[in-house]
């Protein structure tokens, strides 16, 4: 891509990444990032495509720090165009969520208000050791515009969720690993390499068992358990017929790696 796009899209291998490259703005997003965004998960997910696994990342000190707020200025005097850019970046962020290919964050600096609802969209989360993590909206008079104020009770309870709403404050990488905001916290010059060395891991794995997993886990969270457990038992007998469990068994019984296709 161009030098002047908001979003670098590349691959490692069988890794896509999606990078912020608006480091001068912090990383803050606005309707072409989330445009971008959404291109590249469409690349990525291409029957033929090859990529299992995705990686967001940013340029520059911070991952992200929210919306673009020039950009929220001047779509605050047409009504029809704010609330487009309140829905479009609700539906990037939950195609993040329903994509088959699990999606890894790679945070370092601040991630605040829509730059926090971006990492709350990933499936996986390495910061480093000097991130954090806060929503600053009531700060300002705003409130949560991309899913924040439904994904972070689900992860953190409602309790720590409506503290960190009500007094604004960031919580450091410690806290956030401890709340389960995050998985890895690393050096920060080793979030690059440990972050691409988990997705590369992950692209090693069946794409069809993975996208499984997620999406009944997903599913699950908002069903009662016992739905969630017939849901895997119909998932589970379809799944053992597919060409990578003969691939996965075969792989068992010869003591070797498998090398799955699909």
């Amino acid at each position: 891509m161009s030098g002047a796009s908001p979003v670098w899209v590349g691959r490692d291998g069988a890794v896509g990444v999606i990078e912020l490259a608006r480091p001068d703005k912090f990383n803050c997003l606005s309707l072409s990032v989330h445009g971008a965004i959404a291109a590249a998960l469409d690349e990525f997910e291409a029957p033929g495509s090859g990529v299992r696994a995705v990686l967001i990342r940013a340029q520059g000190k911070h991952f992200c720090t929210g919306a673009d707020l020039d950009e929220v200025k001047r779509l605050r005097s047409h009504p029809a165009d704010i609330e487009h850019f309140i829905r479009y970046g609700h539906v990037v962020l939950q195609r993040m969520e329903e994509s088959p290919l699990p999606v890894v964050a790679a945070c370092q600096g601040l991630a605040l208000a829509g730059g926090s609802e971006l990492m709350l969209a990933c499936d996986v989360v390495f910061a480093s050791s000097d991130f954090k993590i806060g929503d600053q909206h009531a700060q300002y008079g705003l409130v949560p515009g991309w899913g924040g104020s439904q994904r972070l009770p689900r992860i953190v309870g409602l309790r720590r969720a409506l503290d960190l709403f009500y007094s604004a404050r960031w919580i450091d990488a410690p806290t956030a690993l401890a709340w389960g905001l995050v998985n890895y916290v690393v050096e920060p010059d080793k979030l690059a390499d440990a972050s691409m060395a988990y997705c590369t891991q992950l692209a090693s794995r069946s794409r069809i068992g993975l996208a499984t997993m997620k999406r009944l886990a997903r599913q699950g969270l908002d069903r009662p358990l016992n739905e969630g457990l017939e849901m895997e038992q119909v998932q589970i007998s379809r799944e053992l017929l597919n060409d990578d469990v003969s691939e996965g068994l075969a792989a068992f019984e010869a003591r070797r790696p498998p090398v799955f296709k699909a």
